[in-house]
């Protein structure tokens, strides 16, 4: 049986008591003599069979899991205050950047009491509509609108639906005028990068092939280029871009703005981004291999003279370069803007002028420069904090930011690219008291002595006396960044005397490509060993200690809270390890997961397979070591991790953890990876992780 340790110690902003909740043991789980020989290695897989989502037996075993945690975390004594908190917050108003395109505004909205954002549409200077409203998708609010393309005039809008959470995308097509919906569908969409032809009669899209096209188990592969023609059927669209690429390429298009000129491009992975070029009129060209040789990131924006490249290729904190259509290929391009301190995070063309969005010490700095690299000029931003977009039309002078920081919600920004004039045009509610967020950045030393920046948030005048309860929470990887935002339920916590602490370890893009590259595939350990070193500061600088630290992550994130809760079980007191990849021994077979061994690296490779296996979170949990209680969560419908992960991890450490600490399985039904989840599965989420997380570390709701 568990029972909490008693706290006796009083915070001077919110009383601490011994937790009331006791877990009684879980549920049995068989496990099987499984054993597979790679590279020479007997490797134990005793769950095996948890991977199976259609088993009866699983789905009882994921039940009992649910319903053992369930029985646990309602018995939260301030359960039902923090309920009414999480609807609360989540009760506010939210919008999206504004997009324009020709006479048309897009702009996403969600109000209170709505599942879901709804788009609108706002003509020249009427007042906006609704074009798209994902609420009254389905009566459960578990169909969502995955993503939307307006034509380069915004008369129509192509866009995706799905539902769970599936994120498998049919599209559609809406006037945006008329707001009717045309017959064309088009199915296996996901995540589809669309181009509009100037004159609407039709598009280029991506999609995947359909089931019958494909080997078995390969349908979320083969993502290709076709084109469509408006009315048309979409079983004869044909085949443009994609035909002999890897099946794992990840193909998107982009056209000139006259729709004279086409940039394909595929994906595989960091170091290898190829792109190819196509004379739109002159039918007999054929694709133009742009940078097929260079193992580099391009990403390309081709305009209707020139196109404009943003790559890492001899330049790990990027550069801006151009090229022409008339000698297309790499040794021609031109430099324009050179590497400099700050990394270019994205750039875009707007008002016939290059605008870069880049980082500083994970801060964001956005600057303009001519077409021709010149004429630099910075963007006075309101704080230190993240522009999380920038959008603006090429032939147009105004310019759309979204920022936000931890101490500021988000804000829309209009920036005149002729008059330099920033004005706030919108700001969504705080909701919380904001003036007594303290936010600072420290820097601490990771194991092999590289200093990683950390964000360190909590209430004005908190005592360093190391019984604060610290939420840590990290990524690393895949190039992402992890900059400042703004989040009422981290501002509630810090309201609770509770410290957040935010770490850019290595793996993700905060100082580049080198940044990127020090935490992912043979020194992937770089990430943790940088998350464990940023739990050590915080427990040596008096913010906290052992017993009062919470660990955090999802994705690549759980990946993370994984490895450290097996690395170093005496880190914290309870971990949240959501949607994770946990076996990664097998990861690559499941899913679209294949997708990531640029990233990751395979087993099936022998040299791979040495430093995978040995970090594994899965196949290091050592029978009779006391682990801390961990909370994995997972999702049915998830179609880029696989729930496998959190079900065998779940098995293994209730079977072999030393300690009383539980284990605690969440899987939700009728869910994803967590894009397009409705508020009302927010909610519920939200209170069962916080309660969760609020026991652990003994905070008295109020």
């Amino acid at each position: 049986m568990f029972i909490r340790r008693t706290i006796c110690f009083v915070l001077s902003i919110a009383l601490v008591f011994p937790s009331l909740l006791i877990a009684g043991e879980p549920p049995v789980t068989r496990a099987d003599n499984v054993i597979d020989t790679l590279h020479g290695v007997p490797i134990a897989d005793p769950y095996r069979w948890l991977e199976d989502n259609e088993s009866v037996e699983v789905k009882s075993w994921t039940d009992a899991q649910n319903k053992y945690f369930q029985d646990w975390v309602t018995q939260f004594p301030g359960r039902e205050k923090l309920q009414k908190k999480m609807k609360h917050f989540l009760s506010f108003s939210t919008f999206g950047t504004p997009f324009q395109y020709g006479k048309f505004y897009f702009q996403t909205r969600r109000q209170a009491g709505q599942n879901h954002s709804v788009l609108f549409v706002t003509k020249g200077s009427g007042k906006p509509e609704v074009l798209l409203d994902p609420n009254t998708f389905s009566e459960d609010g578990t169909v969502a609108l995955d993503w939307w393309y307006p034509s380069t005039d915004g008369a129509f809008v192509a866009f995706g639906k799905s539902s769970s959470g599936s994120e498998r995308s049919t599209l559609y097509i809406i006037n945006s005028e008329t707001k009717e919906l045309l017959a064309d569908t088009i199915p296996y969409t996901r995540a589809a990068s669309i181009a509009w032809v100037p004159n609407n009669r039709g598009f280029y899209y991506t999609r995947f092939a359909t089931p019958g096209e494909v080997p078995e188990g390969d349908e979320d592969y083969y993502r290709r280029v076709y084109y469509h023609q408006i009315g048309g059927g979409w079983e004869d669209d044909p085949l443009v871009f994609g035909e002999g690429q890897d099946k794992a390429a990840w193909c998107s298009v982009a056209l000139s703005p006259n729709g004279k000129h086409m940039i394909a491009s595929v994906f595989l992975g960091w170091s290898k981004m190829y792109h190819y070029y196509k004379s739109l009129t002159d039918f007999s060209s054929e694709f133009i291999p742009l940078n097929e040789n260079q193992e580099a990131a391009f990403d390309i924006i081709p305009l209707n003279d020139r196109f404009i490249i943003r790559t890492d290729q001899n330049a790990p904190r990027y550069r801006i370069m151009v090229g022409a259509y008339a000698h297309p290929t790499f040794q021609y391009w031109q430099e324009l803007i050179p590497e400099r301190e700050s990394t270019i995070d994205e750039f875009i063309v707007a008002g016939n002028k290059i605008v870069t969005n880049s980082l500083t010490n994970a801060y964001s700095t956005v600057e303009v420069f001519s077409l021709e690299g010149t004429g630099r000029k910075e963007i006075t931003l309101p704080a230190l904090g993240s522009v999380h977009a920038i959008h603006g039309e090429i032939d147009s002078d105004l310019l759309y930011l979204n920022f936000s920081t931890f101490n500021m919600p988000t804000t829309i920004f209009s920036y005149n690219l002729t008059t330099g004039e920033l004005k706030q045009i919108d700001q969504i509610e705080a909701g919380i008291d904001i003036d007594d967020i303290a936010v600072q950045q420290v820097w601490y030393s990771s194991k092999d002595s590289t200093k990683i920046p950390m964000f360190v948030i909590h209430r004005k005048g908190m005592p360093l006396d190391g019984n604060n309860p610290t939420y840590l929470y990290g990524y690393g990887g895949f190039n992402s960044n992890s900059t400042p935002f703004f989040s009422r339920t981290i501002g509630y916590f810090l309201s609770l005397g509770g410290v957040f602490a935010y770490p850019a370890i290595r793996g993700g893009g905060e100082f580049g490509e080198m940044w990127h590259k020090g935490g992912m595939l043979a020194n992937k350990q770089n990430c943790f060993d940088d998350f464990i070193s940023a739990g050590e500061y915080l427990i040596e600088k008096g913010y906290t200690s052992k017993e009062r630290l919470v660990i955090s992550g999802g994705s690549n994130g759980g990946l993370l809270i994984g490895a450290v809760v097996t690395q170093r079980p005496d880190l914290c007191v309870a971990a949240v390890c959501s949607v994770p990849l946990l076996d990664m021994i097998r990861y690559h077979k499941f899913l679209i997961a294949e997708l990531w061994i640029p990233e990751y690296g395979s087993s099936d490779n022998a040299d791979q397979f040495k430093y995978i296996y040995a970090y594994s979170p899965y196949h290091h949990v050592v029978n009779g070591v006391k682990y801390p209680s961990v909370l994995f969560k997972a999702s049915e419908s998830d179609g880029r991790v696989h729930p496998l992960h959190a079900r065998k991890m779940t098995a293994i450490m209730q079977a072999r953890t030393g300690s009383k600490n539980p284990i605690f399985l969440r899987l939700e039904t009728k869910a994803g990876h967590g894009q397009g989840k409705p508020v009302s599965k927010r909610i519920e989420e939200l209170v069962d992780t916080w309660s969760y997380i609020y026991d652990m570390l003994g905070v008295e709701i109020r």
